[in-house]
Order: structure tokens, then sequence, then C-alpha cells
């Protein structure tokens, strides 16, 4: 009865490898285009309309937007890269992810950073934009600058710790 558990647990247990590393991809995609998203949108918007379109609205608008095609692109990037590769390479990488602190750590912060600007960019620009646009685009920008913290913070000498 082993034998039957063995052969079925090879695929369930890529398969769980393959979805941690979607999650890990959406997290990352989003992190990623939060940060990307607000500049490119801000100098793209003044450079081709000039400073009377570029509004908080449509900042915050951008930005979660941004961060939406970051979940949807790092998702469908890590399920290709992981669904279709060998499952111990998989699970090598997985157990690398696991253990890989200053990605904890960037998570974490970003996190922070979003929750705590979903709550103070409501507070800061309410007449300013819309509520949706304000709750999702803080987030989006706070996710960015958490992001940024942690590089900050790894920059100036305070990386993360590791279990040596």
């Amino acid at each position: 009865m082993s034998d039957h558990f063995d052969a079925a647990a090879t695929p369930q247990a890529h398969a769980a490898d393959v979805e941690f590393f979607v999650r890990r991809g959406m997290t990352k995609g989003y992190q990623l285009l939060s940060l990307v998203t607000p500049p490119v949108y801000a100098v793209v918007a003044m450079t081709r309309y000039g400073r009377s379109h570029l509004s908080v609205n449509r900042l915050l608008r951008a930005t979660w937007v941004g961060g939406s095609v970051g979940v949807i692109g790092g998702g469908g990037f890590e399920y290709a890269r992981s669904a279709y590769s060998n499952p111990d390479k998989v699970r090598i990488r997985r157990v690398q992810a696991t253990y890989d602190t200053s990605s904890i750590r960037a998570d974490d912060h970003s996190t922070i950073g979003g929750l705590l600007f979903a709550l103070l960019t409501p507070a800061v620009f309410w007449k300013r934009a819309s509520t949706i646009n304000l709750i999702l685009g803080g987030a989006g920008i706070g996710s960015g600058i958490g992001l940024l913290a942690h590089h900050a913070r790894t920059v100036t000498g305070d990386p993360a710790p590791t279990d040596d």
C-alpha cells in the first residue's frame, strides 16, 4: 500500500510546489509593479498630456491597476515556469525560497506598508479621489514604499538575518 502512496505523493507534492510558486509570483509581481507604476504613469502622463491630466485619482487608479497586472503576470509566469519544470528542481527551489529570509522580510515590509498606506491615503486625500482608488491605490503605493524600505535597510547595513 505504501508503494501506491509514494507514487501518488510525487504529483501531489509537485502540485503543492507549483501552487506555492504561483502565490509567491503573484505577490512579487504586485510588489514590483506597485513600485514601478506610479513614477512611470506620472512621467507618461506629464509628457503626453501635460500637467493638467495628472491627478491624485488617476495616479492611485494607475497604481492599483498596475498592481493587478503584476498579480496576473507574476502568477502566470511562475505557473509556466514551475508547472513544466522537473519536479525535483521545483522542490529544491521551494526549499530555498521557504528559507530565504531576505524575501520574507521584503514581503513583510511590503505588507506593512500596504496596510498603513491603505489607511493613511484616504485620510489625507479624502476629497481628491474616489474611495476605491484611495484604498487600493494607497495599498499599492504603500506596498512599493515597504519594498523600498526593505532594500534601503539592506543597503544601509541592516541585512535580513540568516541561519548560519
